[in-house]
């Protein structure tokens, strides 16, 4: 399993709600987390499968952005 770090525009709560459906609908994440409590709002994915430009899109769709760290 490989783990992929992004720096997001994910700040709170509400916007961690927002990309949730997106993350946990998506079968090839086997964990994910936002730390909002961080200046640099981090996503970790860990996956099998997915790419950062996978990552990307997904988060993208949510209307946030994802940097690979």
């Amino acid at each position: 399993m490989k783990t992929l770090q992004f720096t997001t525009n994910i700040n709170c709560n509400c916007c961690v709600a927002a990309v949730k459906p997106l993350l946990d609908k998506e079968s090839r994440i086997q964990k994910w987390h936002v730390a909002t409590g961080e200046p640099q709002k981090t996503l970790t994915i860990e996956t099998e499968e997915l790419n950062t430009s996978d990552i990307q899109s997904l988060v993208g769709r949510a209307g946030f952005n994802a940097q690979p760290r």
